[in-house]
């Protein structure tokens, strides 16, 4: 049988030629579908990586404009006020360089661990001692005068 016989021969009623080009023809239909369906799945995964990109876009813009109110210097300076009872530094509370050694000289001396064990024992049936190793206070804050309200200006 000579190779060109095989084009000819026929099985069952086909040729066998006809019969490999529907086999073919199969093979590739199902598989431009399979791939079809492939590639929708993978355009759909890609839309919802997208939303969620923008979804985190938008919570990064909220929690920036959050940041930035929460950081404002004119809230921090009236909760500060308003709870904490501090005020900005006036002029006499500022020092130098220079003043330190005159500041640290007036500060009181730290009590001796063994006068203060003793102190303690002499004073125990008496009741509580304050802790006498806690720092003084060196400056003292003032609460703000609240601000006067501020003129409306108009320009000519």
């Amino acid at each position: 049988m000579s190779v060109f016989g095989v084009f000819g021969a026929r099985y069952r009623g086909f040729r066998v030629l006809d019969l490999a080009a529907l086999a073919v023809l199969l093979v590739l239909a199902l598989g431009s579908y399979a791939f079809k369906t492939l590639a929708g799945e993978q355009t759909a995964g890609e839309q919802d990586v997208q939303a969620q990109i923008v979804q985190e876009q938008k919570r990064i813009r909220l929690l920036q404009a959050e940041i930035a109110h929460l950081e404002d210097p004119g809230r921090i300076e009236r909760l500060s006020t308003q709870y904490l009872g501090l005020a900005p530094i006036q002029p006499k509370q500022e020092v130098t360089a220079a003043d330190l050694p005159r500041l640290a000289a007036a500060a009181p001396a730290k009590p001796d661990p063994a006068a203060m064990a003793k102190a303690e024992a002499d004073t125990a049936e008496d009741g509580p001692v304050e802790d006498a190793t806690a720092p003084a206070p060196t400056l003292t804050l003032t609460p703000a005068a609240p601000a006067p309200p501020k003129a409306a200006t108009t320009k000519p």
